[in-house]
């Protein structure tokens, strides 16, 4: 009967220890797992803030080309106006010099000539300032997006990196 008991006390540690042995293994896994799961969300945290932080840079980037393309903007509107505001002067100007010129013609034919000049005056004047102002608007027009296009491009180099 001792060796019953012998034999029953042996199995028991037996068990016992093996019992323990995968309670620990368990163990192990478990703190594995755990160790895994809070790094994979610490990762995740991080990639979040780096995003979030990456998104905000680039509304500050695009907020500050709208803020330059409005300045460009501006900056060509006041070119404009002060080219028309010059254009209108001295159109004026040459309007009124014409008018005293032909009130002191002599004869009809003298008349003619002189608005005939006159005519001819004003319209090249007139198509060379056109050209003026064509070439400010679209130097204008240019300066104007040149920021805006310059965000997309570096927008669609960014996405394209990224896939």
């Amino acid at each position: 009967m001792a060796d019953a008991a012998e034999t029953v006390k042996k199995t028991v540690e037996t068990a016992t220890a093996q019992v323990k042995a995968q309670t620990e293994t368990v163990k192990a896994q478990a703190e594995k797992i755990q160790a895994a799961g809070a790094k994979a969300a610490r990762d995740a945290m991080d990639k979040s803030i780096a995003s979030v932080t990456e998104l905000n840079a680039e509304g500050q980037r695009n907020l500050e080309a709208v803020v330059a393309s409005a300045a460009a903007a501006q900056k060509g509107a006041e070119a404009l106006s002060a080219q028309t505001v010059a254009f209108a002067k001295k159109s004026w100007e040459d309007g009124v010099a014409a008018s005293q010129t032909l009130a002191q013609a002599r004869s009809v034919q003298e008349l003619i000539e002189l608005q005939t000049g006159f005519a001819k005056s004003a319209m090249e004047t007139y198509l060379s300032e056109t050209t003026k102002l064509t070439e400010t608007l679209t130097a204008s027009v240019k300066d104007t997006f040149k920021p805006l296009n310059e965000r997309v491009a570096a927008s669609v180099e960014r996405f394209q990196a990224a896939r």
